[in-house]
């Protein structure tokens, strides 16, 4: 569902009747069988954040409440990719009272991919959920990503545009370029996930480090890491969840600088697939 303003959420809501619904799920599983993978002992989240000093107490906020009142063990990994404003700041209040919170600097060279990959690479947790620093994804959505890879997953994809999904206040023409790459990815990798280009997905640590090395410095990490997981046998999940466009600071992503960066991850992972027979999959022992 698409929507242009937040009176429309109560309508998306009437979607989920309950949470079996809420879970109508694309279910993709590689291999032969799906072998499920034990439970695990704690979630970390990694926050890359460059000048969000308006968004990041209440994203950190809400996030620390609802893992708090679902008892989910976690810690809460904030990349401050550097920030000219006051985000060092604020992290660092929150920081006194918070102890969940771990606070890092990318000293550089930055950007998005890197930030996150800086997060990725101090987490302790034994798997990771990737999330915005400026509210637009939904804290409730995580606690659904952790409760799917506890019953198995490998990764979890959050998708804004299946049977219960929703946006709110997505610029047209971005949505539109969204949706002509997400159909490209689709058509080139044969895959039905199509929302492939959203940051806003969960991993079990095994996951990343079978992907590494990740190579993306900026927003197409976005694409490196789903796509290497499903290129190399992962089993994954997609799930409906809300996305609200930012309400305060300024995007980050730029499309012009953008657009070869994706088509070069989606070149790179698409020679692996086709030229790599299988080396890099999942539990594969390399005979010669």
């Amino acid at each position: 569902m698409l929507t242009s303003s937040g009176d429309l959420v109560l309508a998306q809501r009437t979607l989920w009747k309950d949470e079996n619904d809420r879970r109508a799920v694309d279910d993709h599983l590689e291999g032969d069988h799906f072998d499920r993978e034990p439970g695990l002992g704690l979630l970390s989240v990694v926050i890359p954040a460059r000048n969000e000093e308006t968004c990041i107490a209440a994203t950190v906020e809400h996030l620390q409440l609802e893992l708090e009142m679902r008892k989910i063990p976690h810690e809460i990994i904030v990349v401050d990719d550097a920030s000219t404003d006051g985000t060092a700041r604020a992290l660092e209040r929150l920081r006194r009272r918070m102890p969940q919170l771990v606070v890092l600097k990318n000293p550089g060279p930055h950007g998005f991919g890197r930030a996150v990959i800086r997060g990725i690479d101090a987490m302790s947790g034994d798997a990771v959920v990737i999330m915005m620093a400026d509210e637009s994804d939904d804290c409730r959505d995580v606690v659904r990503y952790w409760t799917l890879l506890n019953e198995g997953y490998d990764c979890v994809f959050g998708s804004r545009f299946i049977r219960g999904g929703c946006v709110i206040d997505y610029p047209q023409f971005k949505l539109l370029l969204n949706r002509l790459a997400n159909l490209f990815v689709r058509i080139l990798f044969a895959f039905r996930l199509n929302d492939t280009t959203n940051a806003f997905k969960a991993y079990r640590r095994s996951v990343i480090d079978g992907c590494r090395p990740l190579i993306s410095p900026h927003f197409n990490i976005t694409l490196e890491l789903p796509l290497k997981a499903i290129t190399r046998g992962y089993s994954w999940v997609s799930v409906p969840i809300t996305w609200r466009n930012r309400r305060a600071g300024q995007s980050k992503l730029k499309l012009k600088e953008m657009g070869s960066r994706y088509l070069f991850i989606c070149l790179y992972i698409l020679l692996e697939k086709l030229l790599s027979r299988g080396d890099f999959r999942k539990n594969r022992t390399f005979t010669a």
